[in-house]
């Protein structure tokens, strides 16, 4: 509503300049040179008719044209054939006919005209040209052009003195690296900077970009754009408040409600701030970042300080690093940690620095974890230095809970669920052997080299010990309270993410 009420303002302005120079005493429009001039009758009092190599003056103005109707009385002419406007040292307007009103200082040119300075040309079939505010104008079509860009629009209105071009409806900039489309736009011809003030769209061989305000310096290829603002690749989309883009450097920078869409790994990152340099492959997005790893089944949620995103020569994500307070949600899965990578290439996650996964009822840790995936499942896990598997034993109470407790765990998955886990180096377990009805039989302490461990339904169904097995069963009750916990017990369930939003939660 705010730019409708400035554009209706301009064009009253231009209305109006005409007639502000009309109750000021003008000058004379004078006849320097003619081969031939001569009153006739026939063409009504005070009218003269000139012919050949004409030249008039009004102020310091020199206008020339081929032959001329001058009329005294109204002090203007009509003039025909490679007229010409002088209009100062660096400005010269061409056409093949010219009404000028020397009372206004309003010249209206018609046919092949051609406005020239010292930084663009203009060409249109119709223009004005305000002597008093050095304006030209042209409401039925027209084009400027300077070094590097090719201006059209439908209606354009040029401040010669301001080096300054105003255009509306079907605006085209033409560029050797890129075409602007937009429905308004100003222009300036010395800085070839454009700003445009509506659905505007710039499109290249690298990518498309929508805005609806915005500008772009032409010569240095850097832009800003907002509204609605957004830029499309081959197989990215990305989106933000702001966005700012320098095309020599394919760098780029996004501000507020940002998001970056990969449509070839179908992946979303959100975040309020992020940077992109394409060149060197690679981009960050910060404050509040948020990855979705979308999926019709189980979409995976992943948040993190700062996400960085490394493409590849063809454009494509390889990995992504997520460093600091790094935490993730999946229906099947949940965990955190304070940093990871997540490798497109081989579908693998590395979660470093006290890493946690919860899956359905149990709960991992280790030094390092490493996810691999298939299909978007988990197939196979590792759980590298000081790994341990807790999962709760009896949910009323809260106390008890079996436990596994090694070197190097490797899990292995069948249907989202652990199906087998081997463990190598120093294995040890906690146990509890319950009846089908949930009463407790006993309570089983092993110790060994390696073990093989086989669930079902999240459930040990089978142990099997390997090198120097040490392994005891306690009668319920008679379990000495130092054992209940192997070294290293840490039950962290406060921390479990139990929904998408709960990612953000410190």
């Amino acid at each position: 509503m705010k730019h409708k009420i400035l554009h209706i303002l301009f064009f009253l302005f231009i209305l109006i300049i005409p007639l502000l120079s009309i109750g000021q005493n003008p000058t004379r429009v004078k006849l320097i040179k003619a081969n031939k001039a001569r009153y006739d009758a026939s063409l009504g009092k005070d009218i003269q008719r000139l012919i050949g190599n004409v030249i008039l003056k009004h102020d310091s103005t020199y206008l020339y044209c081929d032959s001329a109707y001058l009329y005294e009385a109204t002090n203007s002419f009509e003039g025909f054939g490679n007229v010409q406007i002088k209009a100062s040292d660096t400005l010269n307007i061409y056409s093949d006919h010219l009404d000028y009103d020397g009372n206004t200082k309003m010249a209206e040119l018609k046919n092949n005209v051609k406005l020239i300075d010292n930084r663009a040309t203009l060409y249109t079939d119709h223009l004005w040209y305000n002597r008093n505010t050095k304006i030209a104008y042209y409401l039925t079509g027209g084009k400027i052009v300077d070094s590097s860009n090719v201006l059209t629009s439908q209606k354009g209105y040029y401040y010669t003195e301001l080096n300054e071009a105003y255009f509306k409806n079907n605006v085209e900039l033409e560029n050797p690296d890129y075409i602007m489309l937009t429905d308004t736009m100003l222009y300036h011809t010395e800085t070839e900077v454009s700003y445009f003030f509506g659905p505007t769209t710039i499109t290249s061989d690298e990518n498309l970009i929508y805005c609806e305000n915005g500008w772009y310096d032409t010569q240095n290829n850097k832009s800003r754009f907002s509204r609605n603002a957004y830029m499309i690749t081959k197989e990215q989309k990305l989106v933000g408040d702001s966005l700012y883009y320098d095309r020599a450097l394919n760098f780029g920078k996004a501000y507020k409600n940002v998001m970056l869409q990969d449509t070839v790994q179908n992946m979303v990152v959100y975040g309020e701030y992020g940077e992109f340099e394409r060149g060197a492959g690679h981009a960050f997005i910060t404050d509040s970042a948020m990855a979705v790893l979308v999926d019709k089944q189980d979409s995976l949620f992943l948040h993190s300080d700062t996400l960085f995103i490394h493409f590849d020569q063809d454009d494509q994500v390889e990995y992504m690093k997520g460093f600091y307070k790094t935490k993730f949600y999946r229906h099947d899965m949940q965990g955190k940690c304070d940093s990871m990578i997540y490798s497109f290439t081989d579908s693998t996650i590395f979660l470093y620095h006290d890493p946690v996964i919860w899956s359905t009822e149990n709960q991992l840790t280790a030094d390092s974890i490493r996810i691999a995936m298939a299909n978007n499942r988990v197939d196979t896990l590792a759980l590298l230095g000081n790994a341990f598997i807790i999962s709760m034993d009896d949910t009323l109470a809260r106390n008890t809970y079996n436990q596994i407790k090694g070197k190097v765990m490797v899990g292995y998955f069948r249907n989202n669920q652990l199906s087998k886990i081997t463990v190598n180096g120093n294995a040890e377990t906690v146990y509890y052997i319950r009846e089908d009805n949930g009463g407790l039989l006993g309570i089983n302490v092993a110790y060994s080299s390696d073990m093989k461990i086989t669930l079902e339904n999240n459930e040990v169904v089978g142990i099997v010990y390997i090198k120097q097995p040490d392994a005891k069963t306690y009668a319920p009750g008679t379990l000495p309270e130092e054992l209940k916990r192997l070294k290293n017990f840490r039950w962290l369930d406060a921390d479990r993410p139990r929904k998408k939003a709960d990612i953000f939660k410190e």
